[in-house]
């Protein structure tokens, strides 16, 4: 049996070793390293994407990869792609290390410096491992597999500009479609989708917060199954809370929620710390919200370029929605894309307060009357975005999918693995 091993390893001297002797393992087929967590992910989503047999057995993962740690990459690769042996290659060889990442997923740990034999018996166990999932899955075991659902992110350019109302029509829109939807509030001071949806519910984001393995029963007792049928994941009720909510556990939420539901929307307010940082860093597509107004666009090429600076997320992987737009605003969309450097959203929401104010006092947004041209705008930018279900024979568009790790369109082992190493690929499709 041949063995199909990905490695993922920053460093250039480590990459080479591991490549040399792992081309003198027998019936291995190694691919070439992956530099990275993020074209780690985008890799295997796209194998994922054609079948579980176009994964790789093994995956090993370096310590100092980056820009997500080890074994928190180690848990999000053994979350969505359960079917993948991971094994983790480290310096320490501590018993608390070795706990670590068996608690993480790993199937095994190899230390350096890198040993043949040690490696052969890792690999061999780690693939055998591999094979035994896959076997049980294809005798119809019911086990995720997928490369995960599409996580969206929005973040308003201030406060006030309708981040809220955005995030929760375009999950009301998937949901509505036949998507499996989770609404997920990361405005940890000041969230207020429980009060737009009319929800009185105990348990918050913050009860996952301290959970370092989210089972699936662990995280269907955090949400609020809503009327709509909507998941929702709501902020804490004491806002000083929300600092009990990491980077880190916010990464294992929104792993935990792509693993379980079709489409994620994130509301990440206008306010950053870790753990939206860490959201929208993780997110397929990332929403921008401004209005068309001087302050508001000011503070959108304020966020773009902290993003930047920080690493979260570039200009150009960002969309930018204009809310409240009218057609006699001295601030068009192609002013503010020049501004921020962002794509923009074709779909414009029109400015008519007056549609909102009922449903927004009653705390029924989910009640928005269909005529509303509001709601159409949302509604419509949903599909735009991708996150709405196609009638059968039809595509959607989804112009902006696809930009972290989501599905791409079919192709094979080698194939795959050339444009992950930056070589030019074969002669298969797209």
């Amino acid at each position: 049996m041949t063995t199909r091993i990905l490695p993922a390893v920053g460093d250039g001297d480590a990459a080479r070793s591991v490549t040399t002797l792992l081309s003198q393992l027998p019936d291995a087929e190694p691919a070439a390293p992956v530099g990275d967590s993020t074209q780690l992910i985008d890799m295997l989503a796209r194998l994922a994407g054609e079948s579980l047999d176009e994964l790789p057995e093994v995956v090993l993962v370096h310590e100092r990869i980056g820009p997500v740690p080890a074994l928190e990459l180690i848990r999000e690769v053994s979350l969505r792609f359960p079917a993948v042996g991971v094994v983790l290659i480290t310096t320490d060889a501590s018993a608390g290390l070795f706990s670590a990442a068996m608690d993480s997923g790993a199937r095994g740990l190899i230390t350096l410096p890198l040993s043949y034999e040690e490696l052969a018996n890792r690999v061999q166990a780690a693939a055998q491992w591999s094979v035994g999932v896959r076997r049980h899955l294809g005798a119809g075991g019911d086990v995720f597999t997928g490369p995960g659902g599409t996580v969206v992110t929005v973040t308003g350019a201030k406060g006030g500009v309708g981040a809220t109302v955005a995030a929760v029509q375009i999950a009301l829109a998937a949901q509505t479609s036949g998507n499996t939807v989770a609404l997920v509030d990361l405005d940890l001071q000041a969230g207020d989708i429980a009060s737009y949806l009319d929800v009185q519910f105990r348990r918050s984001i913050v009860d996952l917060a301290a959970i370092s393995d989210i089972s699936p029963r662990v995280l269907s007792d955090a949400v609020f199954s809503h009327s709509t049928g909507m998941a929702l994941l709501l902020a804490p009720g004491e806002g000083e809370r929300g600092e009990e909510v990491s980077d880190r556990s916010a990464r294992q939420i929104v792993s935990a929620l792509r693993s379980r539901y079709e489409v994620v929307v994130i509301d990440c307010g206008s306010q950053m710390h870790g753990a939206n940082a860490a959201a929208i860093e993780m997110a397929d597509i990332a929403l921008l919200v401004t209005t068309p107004d001087v302050v508001a666009v000011r503070g959108a090429k304020r966020i773009v370029r902290m993003w930047d600076r920080l690493q979260i997320r570039k200009a150009e992987e960002t969309v930018t929605v204009v809310n409240r737009f009218t057609r006699n605003t001295e601030i068009q969309p192609p002013l503010i894309q020049k501004i921020t450097g962002t794509r923009m959203a074709g779909t414009a929401v029109p400015a008519n307060f007056k549609e909102l104010q009922g449903v927004v006092d009653a705390g029924r947004m989910h009640e928005l009357d269909a005529k509303s041209a509001v709601k159409q705008a949302l509604w419509a930018l949903a599909g735009e975005l991708g996150l709405v279900k196609a009638p059968a024979g039809a595509e959607g568009s989804g112009r902006f999918r696809n930009d972290r790790g989501s599905i791409g369109r079919s192709r094979r082992w080698h194939d795959g693995a050339a444009r992950a190493a930056g070589r030019p690929r074969g002669q298969a499709d797209r």
